[in-house]
Protein backbone atom coordinates (compact mmCIF):
# COMPACT_ATOMS: atom_id res chain seq x y z
CA UNK A 1 0.00 0.00 0.00
CA UNK A 2 2.89 2.12 -0.55
CA UNK A 3 3.59 4.55 -3.63
CA UNK A 4 6.65 6.63 -4.07
CA UNK A 5 10.20 7.73 -5.00
CA UNK A 6 13.52 7.10 -2.97
CA UNK A 7 16.63 9.19 -4.34
CA UNK A 8 20.10 8.53 -4.70
CA UNK A 9 22.85 7.02 -6.69
CA UNK A 10 21.16 3.59 -7.27
CA UNK A 11 18.22 3.59 -9.46
CA UNK A 12 15.21 5.00 -8.05
CA UNK A 13 13.09 2.32 -6.04
CA UNK A 14 9.81 3.14 -4.65
CA UNK A 15 9.71 3.30 -0.83
CA UNK A 16 7.01 5.62 0.41
CA UNK A 17 3.90 4.26 1.90
CA UNK A 18 0.84 5.03 -0.58
CA UNK A 19 -1.18 7.73 1.59
CA UNK A 20 -4.93 8.03 1.76
CA UNK A 21 -6.57 11.18 0.48
CA UNK A 22 -7.23 13.75 2.88
CA UNK A 23 -10.81 13.43 4.32
CA UNK A 24 -13.77 15.30 5.15
CA UNK A 25 -15.71 14.30 7.91
CA UNK A 26 -19.29 15.86 7.97
CA UNK A 27 -21.76 14.74 10.99
CA UNK A 28 -25.04 15.52 10.37
CA UNK A 29 -26.81 14.65 13.24
CA UNK A 30 -30.01 16.91 14.86
CA UNK A 31 -31.11 16.84 18.14
CA UNK A 32 -32.68 14.32 19.20
CA UNK A 33 -30.61 11.75 18.03
CA UNK A 34 -27.55 13.31 18.99
CA UNK A 35 -27.82 12.08 22.31
CA UNK A 36 -27.85 8.45 21.16
CA UNK A 37 -24.71 9.03 18.73
CA UNK A 38 -22.57 11.27 20.59
CA UNK A 39 -21.37 8.62 22.90
CA UNK A 40 -20.20 5.78 20.46
CA UNK A 41 -19.30 8.03 17.83
CA UNK A 42 -16.54 9.71 19.90
CA UNK A 43 -15.67 6.67 21.16
CA UNK A 44 -15.28 5.36 18.14
CA UNK A 45 -12.97 8.29 16.30
CA UNK A 46 -10.45 8.42 19.71
CA UNK A 47 -9.92 4.13 19.47
CA UNK A 48 -9.20 4.53 16.01
CA UNK A 49 -7.22 8.30 15.82
CA UNK A 50 -4.99 6.13 19.30
CA UNK A 51 -4.14 3.66 16.32
CA UNK A 52 -3.94 6.18 13.03
CA UNK A 53 -1.42 8.50 15.21
CA UNK A 54 0.48 5.37 16.77
CA UNK A 55 1.58 3.39 13.61
CA UNK A 56 4.98 3.86 12.85
CA UNK A 57 6.48 3.99 9.75
CA UNK A 58 5.05 6.93 6.56
CA UNK A 59 1.76 8.51 7.65
CA UNK A 60 -1.47 6.26 6.16
CA UNK A 61 -3.60 9.50 6.80
CA UNK A 62 -2.53 12.54 5.39
CA UNK A 63 -5.15 15.70 6.24
CA UNK A 64 -8.15 15.58 8.22
CA UNK A 65 -11.06 17.82 8.64
CA UNK A 66 -14.16 17.84 10.94
CA UNK A 67 -17.67 19.78 10.73
CA UNK A 68 -20.76 19.49 12.78
CA UNK A 69 -24.25 20.13 10.86
CA UNK A 70 -27.14 20.80 13.68
CA UNK A 71 -28.83 24.27 13.10
CA UNK A 72 -25.93 25.30 11.29
CA UNK A 73 -22.63 24.63 9.57
CA UNK A 74 -19.96 24.21 12.38
CA UNK A 75 -16.11 23.45 11.83
CA UNK A 76 -14.51 21.85 14.82
CA UNK A 77 -11.36 20.85 13.05
CA UNK A 78 -9.52 22.64 10.22
CA UNK A 79 -7.38 20.51 8.34
CA UNK A 80 -4.23 19.27 9.85
CA UNK A 81 -2.03 16.49 9.94
CA UNK A 82 -3.39 13.51 11.59
CA UNK A 83 0.22 12.23 12.34
CA UNK A 84 1.76 13.99 15.35
CA UNK A 85 -1.62 16.02 16.20
CA UNK A 86 -3.34 13.37 18.60
CA UNK A 87 -3.53 15.96 21.18
CA UNK A 88 -5.11 18.24 18.83
CA UNK A 89 -7.57 15.59 17.72
CA UNK A 90 -8.35 14.79 21.52
CA UNK A 91 -9.29 18.29 21.72
CA UNK A 92 -12.27 17.68 18.74
CA UNK A 93 -13.40 14.90 20.19
CA UNK A 94 -13.66 16.25 23.50
CA UNK A 95 -15.56 19.55 21.85
CA UNK A 96 -17.96 16.75 19.78
CA UNK A 97 -19.01 15.58 23.86
CA UNK A 98 -20.12 18.90 24.65
CA UNK A 99 -22.04 19.73 22.50
CA UNK A 100 -25.67 19.91 23.28
CA UNK A 101 -27.75 16.45 23.78
CA UNK A 102 -31.30 17.97 24.49
CA UNK A 103 -33.58 19.86 22.86
CA UNK A 104 -34.79 21.06 19.45
CA UNK A 105 -34.20 23.30 16.52
CA UNK A 106 -35.27 23.85 13.06
CA UNK A 107 -32.20 22.85 10.80
CA UNK A 108 -31.46 25.41 8.16
CA UNK A 109 -32.04 23.37 4.57
CA UNK A 110 -29.05 24.35 3.28
CA UNK A 111 -26.71 23.57 6.01
CA UNK A 112 -25.15 20.26 5.17
CA UNK A 113 -24.50 21.85 1.43
CA UNK A 114 -23.04 24.99 3.17
CA UNK A 115 -20.38 22.35 5.14
CA UNK A 116 -19.90 20.78 1.78
CA UNK A 117 -18.41 23.96 0.33
CA UNK A 118 -16.78 25.32 2.96
CA UNK A 119 -14.40 22.30 3.74
CA UNK A 120 -13.55 22.01 -0.05
CA UNK A 121 -13.06 25.49 0.08
CA UNK A 122 -10.81 25.48 2.84
CA UNK A 123 -9.33 22.41 1.53
CA UNK A 124 -8.00 24.17 -1.40
CA UNK A 125 -6.80 27.18 0.47
CA UNK A 126 -5.04 24.80 2.69
CA UNK A 127 -2.93 23.38 -0.41
CA UNK A 128 -2.29 27.09 -1.73
CA UNK A 129 -0.22 27.61 1.59
CA UNK A 130 1.68 24.27 1.94
CA UNK A 131 4.89 23.61 0.13
CA UNK A 132 4.97 22.57 -3.46
CA UNK A 133 6.01 18.98 -2.97
CA UNK A 134 3.58 18.34 -0.44
CA UNK A 135 0.72 20.09 -2.37
CA UNK A 136 0.89 17.90 -5.03
CA UNK A 137 0.19 14.77 -2.52
CA UNK A 138 -3.36 17.00 -1.84
CA UNK A 139 -4.91 16.43 -5.32
CA UNK A 140 -8.14 15.22 -4.14
CA UNK A 141 -10.17 15.32 -0.83
CA UNK A 142 -12.90 12.86 0.24
CA UNK A 143 -15.69 13.67 1.88
CA UNK A 144 -17.94 11.69 4.11
CA UNK A 145 -21.45 12.32 5.88
CA UNK A 146 -22.00 10.59 8.67
CA UNK A 147 -26.01 10.69 9.21
CA UNK A 148 -29.18 10.08 11.08
CA UNK A 149 -31.72 11.24 8.76
CA UNK A 150 -32.46 8.81 5.79
CA UNK A 151 -29.66 8.27 3.73
CA UNK A 152 -31.53 8.36 0.24
CA UNK A 153 -33.39 11.97 1.30
CA UNK A 154 -29.36 12.81 1.96
CA UNK A 155 -28.19 11.78 -1.09
CA UNK A 156 -31.31 13.79 -2.64
CA UNK A 157 -30.47 16.76 -0.88
CA UNK A 158 -26.67 16.44 -1.99
CA UNK A 159 -27.54 16.46 -5.38
CA UNK A 160 -29.90 18.93 -5.54
CA UNK A 161 -27.66 21.75 -3.10
CA UNK A 162 -24.09 20.91 -5.19
CA UNK A 163 -25.78 20.75 -8.82
CA UNK A 164 -23.45 24.03 -9.28
CA UNK A 165 -20.71 23.91 -7.05
CA UNK A 166 -16.88 22.80 -8.77
CA UNK A 167 -16.41 19.23 -7.77
CA UNK A 168 -13.21 18.72 -9.70
CA UNK A 169 -11.02 18.25 -6.36
CA UNK A 170 -13.49 16.05 -4.72
CA UNK A 171 -12.42 11.93 -5.29
CA UNK A 172 -15.33 11.15 -3.55
CA UNK A 173 -18.65 11.78 -2.20
CA UNK A 174 -20.16 9.64 0.87
CA UNK A 175 -22.70 9.14 2.55
CA UNK A 176 -23.33 7.09 6.04
CA UNK A 177 -27.26 6.43 7.49
CA UNK A 178 -26.73 5.39 11.06
CA UNK A 179 -29.34 3.08 11.58
CA UNK A 180 -31.60 4.40 14.79
CA UNK A 181 -32.24 0.49 15.97
CA UNK A 182 -29.58 -1.33 18.12
CA UNK A 183 -29.73 -5.08 17.58
CA UNK A 184 -28.89 -8.00 19.28
CA UNK A 185 -25.68 -8.90 18.62
CA UNK A 186 -25.71 -12.97 17.43
CA UNK A 187 -23.15 -15.48 19.56
CA UNK A 188 -20.62 -15.47 16.87
CA UNK A 189 -19.76 -12.54 15.03
CA UNK A 190 -17.99 -12.83 11.50
CA UNK A 191 -14.55 -11.10 11.11
CA UNK A 192 -14.73 -8.15 9.02
CA UNK A 193 -14.90 -8.38 5.64
CA UNK A 194 -16.19 -5.95 2.71
CA UNK A 195 -19.59 -6.36 1.43
CA UNK A 196 -20.18 -6.94 -2.08
CA UNK A 197 -21.19 -4.45 -4.88
CA UNK A 198 -25.03 -5.22 -4.30
CA UNK A 199 -25.21 -4.18 -0.65
CA UNK A 200 -24.83 -0.37 -1.22
CA UNK A 201 -26.58 1.37 -3.84
CA UNK A 202 -24.91 4.20 -5.40
CA UNK A 203 -27.35 6.80 -6.03
CA UNK A 204 -27.64 9.98 -8.15
CA UNK A 205 -24.15 10.68 -9.74
CA UNK A 206 -20.91 8.86 -7.46
CA UNK A 207 -22.45 9.76 -4.17
CA UNK A 208 -21.95 6.01 -2.28
CA UNK A 209 -24.50 5.58 0.47
CA UNK A 210 -23.96 2.98 3.24
CA UNK A 211 -25.23 1.62 6.55
CA UNK A 212 -23.97 1.22 9.96
CA UNK A 213 -25.20 0.30 13.22
CA UNK A 214 -25.27 2.64 16.12
CA UNK A 215 -22.50 1.33 17.91
CA UNK A 216 -18.65 1.62 18.77
CA UNK A 217 -17.25 -1.28 16.77
CA UNK A 218 -19.70 -0.51 13.93
CA UNK A 219 -17.85 2.79 13.61
CA UNK A 220 -14.40 2.00 14.82
CA UNK A 221 -14.92 -0.48 11.86
CA UNK A 222 -16.12 1.67 9.15
CA UNK A 223 -12.83 4.25 10.54
CA UNK A 224 -10.56 1.68 10.12
CA UNK A 225 -11.52 1.02 6.36
CA UNK A 226 -9.60 4.67 6.02
CA UNK A 227 -5.86 2.80 6.85
CA UNK A 228 -6.85 0.28 3.73
CA UNK A 229 -4.97 0.90 0.02
CA UNK A 230 -7.75 2.11 -1.50
CA UNK A 231 -5.66 3.28 -4.69
CA UNK A 232 -7.23 2.53 -7.84
CA UNK A 233 -4.30 4.16 -10.03
CA UNK A 234 -3.16 0.00 -11.00
CA UNK A 235 -3.38 -3.36 -10.05
CA UNK A 236 -1.41 -4.78 -7.46
CA UNK A 237 -0.39 -8.17 -8.38
CA UNK A 238 -0.32 -10.36 -11.23
CA UNK A 239 -1.11 -14.23 -10.00
CA UNK A 240 0.01 -16.46 -13.22
CA UNK A 241 -2.20 -19.47 -13.49
CA UNK A 242 -0.88 -22.48 -15.92
CA UNK A 243 -4.18 -22.70 -18.55
CA UNK A 244 -3.82 -26.10 -18.83
CA UNK A 245 -4.56 -27.15 -15.49
CA UNK A 246 -7.30 -24.99 -15.18
CA UNK A 247 -9.11 -25.56 -18.81
CA UNK A 248 -12.69 -24.87 -16.82
CA UNK A 249 -11.78 -21.47 -16.19
CA UNK A 250 -10.72 -19.82 -19.67
CA UNK A 251 -9.72 -21.41 -22.87
CA UNK A 252 -6.50 -19.09 -23.56
CA UNK A 253 -4.58 -20.13 -25.95
CA UNK A 254 -1.09 -19.04 -24.29
CA UNK A 255 0.61 -21.17 -21.73
CA UNK A 256 -0.40 -19.15 -18.46
CA UNK A 257 -3.70 -17.27 -17.61
CA UNK A 258 -3.09 -13.69 -16.15
CA UNK A 259 -5.11 -12.71 -13.06
CA UNK A 260 -5.39 -9.03 -11.81
CA UNK A 261 -5.40 -8.56 -8.05
CA UNK A 262 -5.19 -5.91 -5.58
CA UNK A 263 -4.00 -6.44 -2.28
CA UNK A 264 -5.72 -5.48 1.12
CA UNK A 265 -4.30 -6.12 4.56
CA UNK A 266 -6.28 -9.05 7.13
CA UNK A 267 -4.91 -6.96 10.15
CA UNK A 268 -2.24 -4.40 11.68
CA UNK A 269 0.76 -6.12 12.53
CA UNK A 270 1.74 -5.54 16.41
CA UNK A 271 5.44 -4.72 15.33
CA UNK A 272 3.93 -1.21 13.94
CA UNK A 273 2.45 -0.46 17.08
CA UNK A 274 4.56 0.79 20.15
CA UNK A 275 4.14 -1.13 23.52
CA UNK A 276 3.15 -4.35 22.16
CA UNK A 277 4.40 -7.82 22.43
CA UNK A 278 6.61 -6.98 19.31
CA UNK A 279 6.95 -3.35 19.45
CA UNK A 280 10.73 -3.63 19.14
CA UNK A 281 10.22 -5.35 15.83
CA UNK A 282 10.30 -2.31 13.43
CA UNK A 283 8.07 -2.38 9.74
CA UNK A 284 11.53 -2.42 8.23
CA UNK A 285 13.24 -5.16 10.39
CA UNK A 286 14.28 -8.24 8.35
CA UNK A 287 13.09 -9.56 11.78
CA UNK A 288 9.90 -8.04 11.33
CA UNK A 289 6.86 -9.76 10.65
CA UNK A 290 5.38 -7.20 8.22
CA UNK A 291 4.98 -9.24 4.91
CA UNK A 292 7.40 -8.77 2.24
CA UNK A 293 5.33 -9.16 -0.65
CA UNK A 294 2.58 -6.63 0.11
CA UNK A 295 5.30 -4.33 0.79
CA UNK A 296 7.08 -4.59 -2.67
CA UNK A 297 3.37 -5.16 -4.92
CA UNK A 298 2.10 -2.26 -3.22
CA UNK A 299 4.39 0.31 -4.62
CA UNK A 300 4.63 2.37 -7.72
CA UNK A 301 4.21 -0.06 -11.43
CA UNK A 302 7.85 -0.21 -11.77
CA UNK A 303 7.88 -2.50 -9.06
CA UNK A 304 4.42 -4.60 -9.56
CA UNK A 305 5.42 -8.02 -8.75
CA UNK A 306 3.64 -11.57 -9.87
CA UNK A 307 2.58 -14.70 -8.07
CA UNK A 308 3.05 -17.73 -10.03
CA UNK A 309 1.73 -21.17 -9.51
CA UNK A 310 3.86 -23.58 -9.64
CA UNK A 311 1.97 -26.18 -8.03
CA UNK A 312 -1.64 -27.61 -6.02
CA UNK A 313 -2.30 -28.72 -2.65
CA UNK A 314 -4.68 -30.84 -1.01
CA UNK A 315 -6.30 -28.83 1.62
CA UNK A 316 -5.17 -30.45 4.34
CA UNK A 317 -1.65 -30.95 3.19
CA UNK A 318 0.46 -28.14 4.64
CA UNK A 319 1.62 -28.12 8.09
CA UNK A 320 0.31 -24.55 9.83
CA UNK A 321 3.36 -24.39 11.69
CA UNK A 322 5.18 -23.94 8.55
CA UNK A 323 3.61 -20.28 7.70
CA UNK A 324 5.05 -17.39 8.80
CA UNK A 325 4.64 -13.45 8.63
CA UNK A 326 1.10 -11.88 8.60
CA UNK A 327 -1.53 -12.65 5.66
CA UNK A 328 -3.06 -10.53 2.89
CA UNK A 329 -6.08 -10.94 1.21
CA UNK A 330 -6.21 -10.99 -2.69
CA UNK A 331 -9.49 -9.89 -4.84
CA UNK A 332 -9.64 -9.13 -8.06
CA UNK A 333 -8.92 -5.34 -9.07
CA UNK A 334 -10.40 -2.44 -9.42
CA UNK A 335 -8.08 0.00 -11.15
CA UNK A 336 -9.24 1.96 -13.16
CA UNK A 337 -7.35 2.39 -15.98
CA UNK A 338 -8.62 -1.01 -17.50
CA UNK A 339 -11.88 -1.19 -19.44
CA UNK A 340 -14.37 -3.04 -18.52
CA UNK A 341 -14.59 -5.44 -20.38
CA UNK A 342 -11.50 -6.27 -18.79
CA UNK A 343 -12.56 -6.06 -15.31
CA UNK A 344 -15.51 -8.01 -15.95
CA UNK A 345 -13.60 -11.26 -17.51
CA UNK A 346 -11.08 -10.90 -15.09
CA UNK A 347 -13.71 -10.92 -12.25
CA UNK A 348 -15.40 -13.80 -13.95
CA UNK A 349 -12.29 -15.20 -14.10
CA UNK A 350 -10.86 -15.09 -10.40
CA UNK A 351 -14.33 -16.29 -9.28
CA UNK A 352 -14.52 -19.34 -11.29
CA UNK A 353 -10.80 -19.60 -9.51
CA UNK A 354 -12.41 -19.85 -5.50
CA UNK A 355 -15.09 -21.87 -6.63
CA UNK A 356 -12.66 -24.33 -8.33
CA UNK A 357 -10.34 -24.43 -5.93
CA UNK A 358 -13.20 -25.06 -2.94
CA UNK A 359 -14.98 -27.69 -4.79
CA UNK A 360 -11.72 -29.63 -5.26
CA UNK A 361 -10.70 -28.87 -1.82
CA UNK A 362 -6.85 -27.23 -3.37
CA UNK A 363 -4.73 -24.83 -2.01
CA UNK A 364 -2.37 -23.47 -4.30
CA UNK A 365 1.84 -23.22 -3.93
CA UNK A 366 2.73 -19.88 -5.62
CA UNK A 367 6.51 -18.05 -5.96
CA UNK A 368 6.71 -14.14 -5.92
CA UNK A 369 8.51 -12.91 -9.20
CA UNK A 370 8.83 -9.45 -10.33
CA UNK A 371 7.08 -8.65 -13.01
CA UNK A 372 9.95 -7.37 -15.57
CA UNK A 373 13.47 -6.41 -14.79
CA UNK A 374 16.95 -7.42 -16.12
CA UNK A 375 18.92 -10.29 -15.52
CA UNK A 376 21.22 -10.49 -12.99
CA UNK A 377 24.17 -13.37 -12.65
CA UNK A 378 22.90 -13.56 -8.61
CA UNK A 379 19.62 -14.50 -8.52
CA UNK A 380 17.54 -12.95 -5.78
CA UNK A 381 16.22 -15.43 -2.74
CA UNK A 382 12.68 -16.70 -3.73
CA UNK A 383 9.53 -16.76 -1.55
CA UNK A 384 6.65 -18.90 -1.50
CA UNK A 385 3.14 -18.70 -0.81
CA UNK A 386 0.24 -20.25 0.10
CA UNK A 387 -3.04 -19.17 -1.50
CA UNK A 388 -6.25 -20.31 0.53
CA UNK A 389 -9.80 -20.22 -1.39
CA UNK A 390 -12.54 -18.74 0.88
CA UNK A 391 -16.54 -18.79 0.47
CA UNK A 392 -16.17 -14.95 -0.57
CA UNK A 393 -14.65 -13.48 -3.59
CA UNK A 394 -11.05 -13.84 -2.02
CA UNK A 395 -8.02 -15.12 -1.58
CA UNK A 396 -5.75 -15.27 1.70
CA UNK A 397 -1.91 -15.89 0.71
CA UNK A 398 0.26 -16.75 3.45
CA UNK A 399 4.21 -17.00 3.43
CA UNK A 400 5.37 -20.64 4.15
CA UNK A 401 9.11 -21.77 4.80
CA UNK A 402 11.35 -23.27 2.47
CA UNK A 403 14.53 -25.51 3.18
CA UNK A 404 17.01 -22.64 4.62
CA UNK A 405 14.73 -21.15 6.97
CA UNK A 406 13.63 -25.10 8.26
CA UNK A 407 15.15 -25.90 12.13
CA UNK A 408 15.25 -29.46 13.01
CA UNK A 409 12.05 -30.42 15.11
CA UNK A 410 11.13 -33.94 15.84
CA UNK A 411 7.68 -34.83 16.14
CA UNK A 412 7.77 -38.41 17.92
CA UNK A 413 4.04 -40.32 17.31
CA UNK A 414 1.74 -39.28 20.32
CA UNK A 415 1.63 -42.45 22.91
CA UNK A 416 -1.36 -44.11 22.45
CA UNK A 417 -2.59 -44.98 26.13
CA UNK A 418 -2.52 -42.13 28.73
CA UNK A 419 -2.41 -43.10 32.47
CA UNK A 420 -6.24 -42.84 33.36
CA UNK A 421 -5.42 -40.87 36.10
CA UNK A 422 -4.18 -38.15 33.80
CA UNK A 423 -6.48 -38.78 31.28
CA UNK A 424 -9.31 -38.15 33.88
CA UNK A 425 -7.65 -35.05 35.08
CA UNK A 426 -7.12 -33.51 32.71
CA UNK A 427 -11.23 -34.42 30.74
CA UNK A 428 -11.99 -32.72 33.77
CA UNK A 429 -10.51 -29.52 33.15
CA UNK A 430 -11.67 -29.85 29.63
CA UNK A 431 -14.73 -30.19 30.62
CA UNK A 432 -15.43 -27.19 32.38
CA UNK A 433 -13.91 -24.70 29.59
CA UNK A 434 -16.54 -22.66 27.49
CA UNK A 435 -17.08 -23.95 24.06
CA UNK A 436 -17.30 -21.89 21.54
CA UNK A 437 -17.66 -22.65 17.65
CA UNK A 438 -15.84 -20.27 16.55
CA UNK A 439 -12.83 -17.44 17.44
CA UNK A 440 -14.67 -14.01 17.27
CA UNK A 441 -11.71 -10.93 17.42
CA UNK A 442 -14.20 -8.38 18.20
CA UNK A 443 -15.28 -9.99 21.74
CA UNK A 444 -11.56 -9.99 22.47
CA UNK A 445 -9.79 -7.19 23.94
CA UNK A 446 -6.10 -6.58 24.91
CA UNK A 447 -6.67 -2.93 26.32
CA UNK A 448 -4.72 -1.37 22.93
CA UNK A 449 -6.51 1.56 22.80
CA UNK A 450 -6.54 2.99 26.49
CA UNK A 451 -2.67 2.13 26.11
CA UNK A 452 -2.18 3.81 22.98
CA UNK A 453 -3.94 7.20 24.40
CA UNK A 454 -1.80 7.08 27.03
CA UNK A 455 1.54 6.60 25.47
CA UNK A 456 0.50 9.54 22.93
CA UNK A 457 -1.09 12.01 25.59
CA UNK A 458 2.22 11.69 27.66
CA UNK A 459 4.30 12.16 24.36
CA UNK A 460 2.60 14.97 22.68
CA UNK A 461 0.88 16.38 26.05
CA UNK A 462 -2.75 17.34 26.12
CA UNK A 463 -4.32 20.72 24.73
CA UNK A 464 -7.10 22.33 27.40
CA UNK A 465 -10.20 23.26 25.56
CA UNK A 466 -10.81 26.72 25.29
CA UNK A 467 -14.46 27.28 23.89
CA UNK A 468 -16.23 30.59 24.72
CA UNK A 469 -19.54 29.09 24.07
CA UNK A 470 -20.05 25.74 26.16
CA UNK A 471 -22.27 27.78 28.29
CA UNK A 472 -24.91 27.85 25.18
CA UNK A 473 -24.44 23.79 24.44
CA UNK A 474 -25.51 22.98 27.89
CA UNK A 475 -29.23 24.84 27.35
CA UNK A 476 -31.54 24.06 23.94
CA UNK A 477 -31.25 26.11 21.36
CA UNK A 478 -34.70 27.73 20.13
CA UNK A 479 -35.78 27.55 16.51
CA UNK A 480 -33.55 29.14 14.15
CA UNK A 481 -30.96 30.54 16.44
CA UNK A 482 -27.39 31.11 15.20
CA UNK A 483 -24.41 30.71 17.44
CA UNK A 484 -21.97 32.54 15.39
CA UNK A 485 -19.00 32.08 17.92
CA UNK A 486 -18.89 29.22 17.78
CA UNK A 487 -18.05 28.95 13.89
CA UNK A 488 -13.82 28.30 13.85
CA UNK A 489 -13.50 27.58 9.77
CA UNK A 490 -10.27 29.36 8.53
CA UNK A 491 -12.56 30.60 5.91
CA UNK A 492 -15.85 32.77 5.73
CA UNK A 493 -19.20 30.88 5.12
CA UNK A 494 -20.25 30.44 2.03
CA UNK A 495 -23.51 31.89 0.32
CA UNK A 496 -26.69 29.89 -0.32
CA UNK A 497 -26.04 28.16 -3.94
CA UNK A 498 -28.42 29.33 -6.49
CA UNK A 499 -30.50 25.80 -7.93
CA UNK A 500 -30.10 24.83 -11.49
CA UNK A 501 -31.60 21.02 -13.18
CA UNK A 502 -27.51 19.96 -13.53
CA UNK A 503 -26.20 17.00 -11.26
CA UNK A 504 -22.94 17.29 -9.45
CA UNK A 505 -19.72 15.32 -11.51
CA UNK A 506 -16.77 13.71 -10.05
CA UNK A 507 -13.90 12.61 -12.03
CA UNK A 508 -14.46 9.37 -14.09
CA UNK A 509 -11.52 7.96 -12.25
CA UNK A 510 -13.34 7.36 -8.95
CA UNK A 511 -14.93 4.09 -8.36
CA UNK A 512 -16.74 3.26 -5.08
CA UNK A 513 -16.07 0.49 -3.12
CA UNK A 514 -18.60 -1.14 -0.43
CA UNK A 515 -17.81 -2.37 2.93
CA UNK A 516 -19.86 -4.45 5.55
CA UNK A 517 -20.07 -3.73 8.77
CA UNK A 518 -21.11 -6.56 11.55
CA UNK A 519 -22.90 -7.02 15.09
CA UNK A 520 -20.94 -6.05 17.72
CA UNK A 521 -19.68 -7.38 20.54
CA UNK A 522 -22.27 -8.04 23.83
CA UNK A 523 -20.59 -6.25 26.18
CA UNK A 524 -18.90 -2.50 25.29
CA UNK A 525 -15.45 -1.85 25.51
CA UNK A 526 -15.78 1.36 27.13
CA UNK A 527 -16.25 -0.15 30.91
CA UNK A 528 -13.13 -2.45 29.96
CA UNK A 529 -10.91 0.52 29.44
CA UNK A 530 -12.12 2.59 32.33
CA UNK A 531 -11.44 -0.78 34.75
CA UNK A 532 -8.12 -0.72 33.24
CA UNK A 533 -7.19 3.20 33.94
Amino acid sequence: MYHGRSTGKAPSTPTQIYQQPPRLLIVHIALPSWAGVCSNLCEALQNFFSLACSLMGPSRMSLFSLYMVQNQHECILPFVQVKGNFARLQTCISELRTLQQEGCFKAHSTSLQLAVEDGLQQFKQYTRHVTTGAALSYTSLEITVLTSQPGKEVVKQLEEGLKDTDLVRVRRLQVVEITKGVLECPDSVSPVEESSSDESSILGTDIDLQTIDNDVVSMEIFFKTWLHNSGTDQEHIHLLLPSRCFSNISRARDDSICLKCDLQERLLSPSLLPGTADGSLRMDDPKGDFCTLYQMASRSSASRYKLRVIKALNSSGICESLTYGLPFILRPTSCWQLDWDELETNQQHFHALCHSLLKREWLLLAKAEPLSGGHSLRAPPSTFYVIVPSRSPTLLVKAVATRELLLPSPFPLLPEDPPDVSLQTVERVLDSLELEPTYNPLQAWSHLYSHLRSTLTKSQGRLQPRWESRALRKHPCKAGQLQTNRVRATVAPLPMTPTSGRAPKLPAASKPSSEAFFWPAREGEVEEQEEEE
